[in-house]
């Protein structure tokens, strides 16, 4: 999960000059891939890596932003050639490529219009047109901050710089409310009003990008809170439209917290996996998540997770208590399949005594039925009973399943004697094999 802000980390300091060196200790430099003499003169150092340095939440290798006076794509190729890293085109109209080297990230920019200030202009937020000039040393250090994003980290606020750069790209609407979680800032009632005003416009992104924010926001230490305000602002709704009926279920899962997981019984371990899935599965339609070119392993989870939510909703009360316990045999079984890895994900909206009694059963893989399997596969059974390959044989290997899931066999692996016997017993009560 990504980390808030660090409240104490925010450089405040009346003299400029030892808030640059500070933020320039921050950087560190000299663990960079790069000498700093590998930059051409007019290299400045942009967007993410200067805002979260003056937040003091920089990781162990912050990718680095720069913005570049020539080609960011031909650059990024003598770098590579001459510090043996490789190099990706990202963008060649915008002349934009990527030096990955050691590990680390650096994506280098052609400066866009006639000055620093004038590419800082164009960017999304404020807190993102800041830019320190390199290659310097910290004696000659100066923030460039055209747009005041220093007093906006201060009152912790997000801020766009103007509607028209939204427009320019409108997957910045999405970000803005992805930064607005990450970071724990509050919007500021301009840039909502403006969210809220070209909300449709995010049809127009291309899926896998919306995909990739909204991966992160739901995977954030805060990512109910980022439920929360997509749901308010109506961003996903020309992406995965709900009717009406189901618009509050889902509101509820988009907004479940580490809180309620909990005190379910879920270690972090195991909330840093269920929650992201619960809250992208309340928020994303099958169709939607096609159309983000989602993984098929991704959109058969939410899928999967769906579809039990709403049957367990659709039971009476008493049986809803029970969880998945109210549901017949076979939907059980089926259930466990289908979650063996997610069923952390369905307990998020269970009665906390469901999940207390769930939990140890599915941590438990030797469990029959919350990891339910036959007692024998199904060449034992072509071999000891004369079986053809067929329906008839997965229906013998489902009740031999379920015998086994609901203490009609023992729990512990019945003994190919004791199950043999079972299977015979079933062949002989449905009418006998059909033999070779």
């Amino acid at each position: 999960m990504h980390m808030p802000p660090d409240p104490k980390g925010l450089i405040i300091l009346a003299c400029l000059s030892s808030l640059h060196q500070e933020l320039w200790k921050r950087l560190a430099p000299a663990s960079w891939p790069l000498p700093l003499s590998a930059l051409p003169s007019g290299t400045a150092l942009v967007g993410g890596a200067v805002r979260d340095g003056l937040l003091g939440r920089l990781g162990e290798k912050p990718d680095l932003d720069l913005v570049v006076p020539g080609d960011g794509v031909a650059l990024a190729r003598q770098l590579a050639q001459e510090l043996g890293g490789t190099a990706v085109e990202l963008d060649r109209e915008r002349a934009i490529g990527r030096l990955v080297l050691k590990g680390w990230t650096v994506d280098l920019a052609r400066q866009e219009g006639s000055s620093l200030t004038a590419d800082l202009s164009r960017r999304d937020y404020t807190v993102n047109a800041m830019a320190l000039r390199l290659p310097i040393g910290p004696e000659a250090l100066a923030l460039v901050d055209p747009l005041h994003g220093l007093d906006d980290l201060q009152q912790r606020e997000l801020r766009a710089i103007a509607e028209a750069n939204l427009l320019d790209d409108p997957l910045r609407l999405l970000r803005g409310i992805r930064l607005a979680v990450e970071l724990g800032f509050s919007l500021s009632e301009q840039t909502w009003e403006w969210i809220m005003r070209h909300r449709a416009r995010l049809a127009s992104v291309a899926g896998e990008r919306v995909l990739a924010e909204l991966l992160r926001l739901v995977g954030g230490v805060d990512g109910a809170r980022g439920g929360e305000l997509l749901q308010r602002s109506g961003l996903l709704e020309s992406w995965s439209p709900q009717p009406a009926g189901e618009r509050q279920p889902c509101l509820v899962t988009a907004h479940l917290t580490l809180e309620q997981a909990r005190l379910r019984g879920l270690t972090d371990e195991e909330a840093e996996v269920a929650l992201p899935l619960a809250r992208l599965a309340a928020l994303l339609d099958d169709k939607a998540l096609s159309s983000m070119h989602a993984s098929n392993r991704m959109r058969r989870r939410c899928r999967h997770l769906r579809r039990w939510r709403q049957r367990l909703t659709s039971l009476d009360l008493p049986q809803r208590q029970r969880g998945f316990a109210g549901l017949p045999e076979a939907e059980q079984l089926e259930l466990h399949r289908q979650l063996a890895e997610d069923l952390p994900a369905l307990l998020l909206e269970l009665p906390v005594a469901v999940a207390e009694v769930a939990l140890p059963r599915w941590r438990d893989a030797g469990d029959p039925l919350f990891h339910p399997r036959p007692p024998l596969d199904g060449q034992d059974l072509q071999k000891h009973l004369g079986l053809r390959p067929g329906p008839r044989l997965g229906l013998l290997l489902d009740h031999l399943t379920a015998a086994r899931a609901f203490g009609r066999l023992p729990r512990e692996d019945p003994s190919q004697e004791t199950a043999l016997k079972a299977a015979q017993d079933w062949l002989d009560a449905t009418g006998g094999p059909c033999h070779d």
